[in-house]
């Protein structure tokens, strides 16, 4: 007999960590949205394009340098944005899911480092 456990946790932020999560959380969410507007004018000219979380990368390193708000920001955060973005468009593809749709502020704000961090 296999017994699972789990453990739930409350964070307790500090006002400068609230901010900083809400800040992580905002620009999780530029990230996301500008990728899908991006994707979604160039599908609109070129039917044949697809969604390729390498070229999205790349374009991230692009606007982490005009934008100083994205380099406070973890890279890994606004990576897994791209990644959810990916599983959005293979969920649509393979007909699981309704076509991504944008992010709107204060709804859902919710960020992930793949990794450990103390």
């Amino acid at each position: 007999m296999q017994i699972r456990r789990a453990f739930r946790f409350e964070l307790c932020p500090s006002g400068a960590q609230a901010r900083l999560m809400s800040q992580f959380a905002g620009s999780c969410r530029y990230v996301y949205n500008r990728t899908l507007a991006t994707e979604k004018s160039l599908s609109g000219k070129d039917k044949a394009h697809r969604f390729n979380y390498v070229e999205c990368a790349n374009r991230l390193v692009l606007w982490k340098k005009k934008h100083s708000f994205l380099k406070e920001c973890h890279s890994q955060v606004l990576q897994q944005a791209l990644k959810d973005l990916e599983k959005g468009y293979k969920n649509f593809f393979a007909k699981r899911a309704k076509f991504p749709r944008f992010k709107k502020k204060f709804q859902r704000d919710s960020f992930r480092f793949p990794q450990g961090f103390k």
